[in-house]
């Protein structure tokens, strides 16, 4: 059995039509080149054309020629593709958000955002505020909505004396670790004399 084709034309240019270049629109077939708007001669797709009385408009100009010829209506108003779908995993990365970023207070899109302690921040935002250098979220130090690296942390609110109080408990411990030491190293510097002296009798 040979192929024998299509006997379907055109409706915008008369000729053949074959099946893998056909856009069928109101039952009328097309090429895919041919399927424009009569206005603008843009390329249209499905989800983007209208027709009235077998004329191809893109949604612009259809809405436009109704409205010039005082005919249009509600019921001539385009209307949205029946399919809808949610958008992909990828698509959504993309997707609008209302995120800022903490300090440029610009919109903070997921591919480029880091969440520390709930507020969010581009990647190239999340800088020490005194130094400049790029943070990670197990490098930084936050005080009053700024950031800082650790060192700068550290070598700032010392000067200031900010956080003395963190710092005089943490020397009582290490004080009291090392009285601790000293009195263990004492005692073990006693029995040491003390098994010499015996060994020498």
């Amino acid at each position: 059995m040979a192929f024998s084709g299509t006997t379907e034309k055109c409706t915008s240019c008369d000729k053949t039509v074959h099946f893998y270049d056909m856009i069928s629109a109101n039952g009328a077939p097309y090429h895919k080149t041919c399927f424009r708007c009569t206005k603008c001669n843009g390329l249209l797709v499905m989800s983007t054309y209208c027709a009235r009385d077998g004329v191809l408009y893109c949604k612009p100009h259809f809405e436009q020629v109704c409205k010039a010829t005082g005919t249009y209506t509600s019921k001539d108003k385009p209307k949205p593709n029946g399919l809808q779908r949610a958008p992909s995993k990828v698509a959504a990365m993309f997707s609008g958000t209302q995120d800022k970023c903490g300090v440029c207070k610009k919109t903070c899109y997921p591919l480029e955002k880091v969440t520390v302690e709930g507020e969010i921040y581009h990647k190239n935002c999340f800088r020490c505020a005194h130094g400049g250098c790029f943070l990670t979220t197990s490098s930084y130090a936050a005080l009053d909505g700024f950031l800082y690296c650790k060192h700068h942390f550290s070598q700032l609110f010392k000067e200031k004396g900010s956080y003395t109080h963190l710092t005089k408990t943490t020397s009582m411990k290490k004080t009291a670790d090392g009285d601790r030491d000293e009195s263990d190293h004492e005692a073990e510097s006693a029995q040491t004399e003390a098994q010499t002296a015996g060994e020498d009798q």
